[in-house]
C-alpha cells in the first residue's frame, strides 16, 4: 500500500532571523536566474528556488526516525554467510525514509564492529554493516549522544566514529578530541544551513575518561546555551537531537518539558527527543521572543529486538523550513509537521523488518489500522 503523508497541523509560525547584506540577497538571486528552478547536483542532491518580485523564497524538509537500537536478536537476523548484512530489514519503509532532504536517526548503539566483539543489552557492541544499511535507507546523519555511548570504552566509540567517516555518513555528540568537539556540524542543503547538535542525560554510569569530557556531550544547560548561540550565527536552522526522559513512558516529564522549552528559547527550531523506546507526543512551543520550535519529545524504537507495550512502534517526523530573502533580511517558516508512524515485525521465520504501522497487520499486529490511529491521536495530544 503507498503510504500516505499525515498532517499535523495546518499552522505555519515565523522566526525571524539575523539582516544578511543586500549583496548577499543579490548574488543569491543571480544564482537562482529570476526563476523557479530546480537543480540536480546529484543523486541525493535538489536545490530549489522560487522568486517572486523582490524575495527569494527556499525550502527543505526535515526528518528524523528513532532508536537503532541492535540487541544481539536483531543482527543475529543479519548475519550471513560472509559479514552482516541489515538492509532487508528497512525494505519496506525505503521511499518514506527517501522523502526528507535530511534525515537524522539515533545510532543508539556503538558500531564498534566484530574486532571489539559484537554484544547485545546491556553493553552494546553492533556490526558496523548497521552503519552501511542507515545510509542505503537514505539517512544523512546520526546522534551518537546516549547512554550507550561508553559500552565498548573510549576505543569503541572512536572506532565507530572512524567508520562512520568512511562511509560518508555524519555524525554528531561523540567526537574523538577538542578540536572536533568544538567544530559545528553544518550540513548544506536546499540553500539552507542545518546545525545539528546533540546531548545526553548520561552513560548508565560509565565514567567518562578523567581529562577527555569532550568525548561525549552531556545535558548541561550552560555548554547548551553557548553553542546554540554559535549555531544561530553560523547556520539557517539549529536542530537538537536529545537523549532524555524515562524509559517506556509514554508522556514526556516536567523536566523534559521545562528542558525542551529552554532550548528553544535559547534559539533552538526543532528539537528530536530520543531514549523512552516509546512514542511521545509532538508539542509546537513559542519562544519568549516571538519564534516558535517544534518538538517531538520522544520517537520511540525505529528497529530494536525489543517488543510488546508501544516498544515495536516508532516511526518517522519530518516538518518542512521555508527561508524568505528579501531586501532587509530573511526569516524561516516551520511548516506542516507530519509524522509516519512504523511497527517492528519479526514473526516471519523471526525476520526483522520495519513496516509501515498501518500494513502491519500480515506481519504479526493486529488491528493495525485501529492501533495506527490510536497511536496518530497520541502524537498530536495536547500536552
Amino acid at each position: 500500500m503507498k503510504q500516505k503523508k499525515i498532517l499535523m497541523f495546518g499552522m505555519a509560525f515565523t522566526v525571524t532571523l539575523m539582516v544578511i547584506s543586500t549583496l548577499l540577497i543579490l548574488s543569491m538571486y543571480q544564482e537562482a536566474s529570476g526563476k523557479s528552478e530546480v537543480m540536480n547536483q546529484n543523486p541525493h542532491e535538489t536545490r530549489l528556488y522560487s522568486v517572486s518580485g523582490k524575495s527569494l523564497e527556499m525550502n527543505i524538509t526535515l526528518g528524523a526516525i528513532g532508536d537503532i537500537l541492535i540487541h544481539d536478536r536483531v543482527y543475529m537476523d543479519a548475519k550471513k554467510q560472509k559479514g552482516y548484512d541489515f538492509n532487508p530489514m528497512f525494505q519496506h519503509v525505503h521511499s518514506i525514509l527517501g522523502q526528507p532532504d535530511l534525515l537524522l536517526a539515533n545510532q543508539e548503539t556503538v558500531l564498534g564492529g566484530t574486532q571489539l566483539g559484537l554484544s547485545g543489552y546491556p553493553m552494546f557492541n553492533s556490526p558496523q554493516q548497521v552503519g552501511d544499511a542507515l545510509v542505503h535507507a537514505g539517512v544523512d546523519i546520526v546522534s551518537t549522544a546516549n547512554n550507550h555511548s561508553l559500552d565498548k570504552g573510549e576505543k569503541g566509540l572512536v572506532t565507530s566514529l572512524n567508520y562512520l567517516d568512511k562511509i560518508g555518513l555524519y555524525h554528531v555528540g561523540t567526537f574523538r578530541n577538542p578540536k572536533e568537539q568544538e567544530t559545528l556540524t553544518v550540513l548544506h542543503k536546499n540553500g539552507f544551513k542545518v546545525a545539528y547538535l546533540s546531548y545526553t542525560y548520561g552513560t548508565n554510569g560509565i565514567p567518562v575518561p578523567k581529562g577527555k569530557d569532550y568525548l561525549v556531550n552531556l545535558i548541561d544547560k550552560k555548554k547548551m546555551k553557548k553553542e546554540i548561540k554559535r549555531a544561530k550565527d553560523e547556520a539557517d536552522v539549529v536542530v537538537m537531537s536529545l537523549h532524555w526522559g524515562n524509559e517506556y513512558q509514554r508522556f514526556p516529564t516536567d523536566e523534559q518539558k521545562e528542558l525542551g522549552h529552554f532550548l528553544i528559547n535559547e534559539g533552538v527550531d526543532v528539537l528530536f527527543g530520543h531514549h523512552p523506546h516509546v512514542l511521545q507526543p509532538m508539542e509546537w512551543v513559542k519562544a519568549d521572543d516571538g519564534r516558535t520550535g517544534f518538538i517531538v519529545y520522544s520517537l520511540g524504537n525505529f528497529l530494536s529486538g525489543q517488543m510488546w507495550d508501544y516498544k515495536d512502534i516508532g516511526g518517522m517526523a519530518t516538518i518542512q523550513i521555508k527561508k524568505v530573502v528579501n531586501e532587509t533580511g530573511s526569516y524561516i517558516e516551520l511548516l506542516q509537521p507530519e509524522f509516519y508512524p512504523t511497527f517492528v515485525s519479526n514473526v516471519h521465520q523471526r525476520k526483522y523488518q520495519v513496516l509501515p504501522l498501518q500494513d502491519a497487520e500480515p506481519y504479526g499486529l493486529k488491528n493495525a489500522r485501529t492501533k495506527y490511529k490510536e497511536i496518530m491521536e497520541h502524537m498530536t495530544k495536547e500536552l
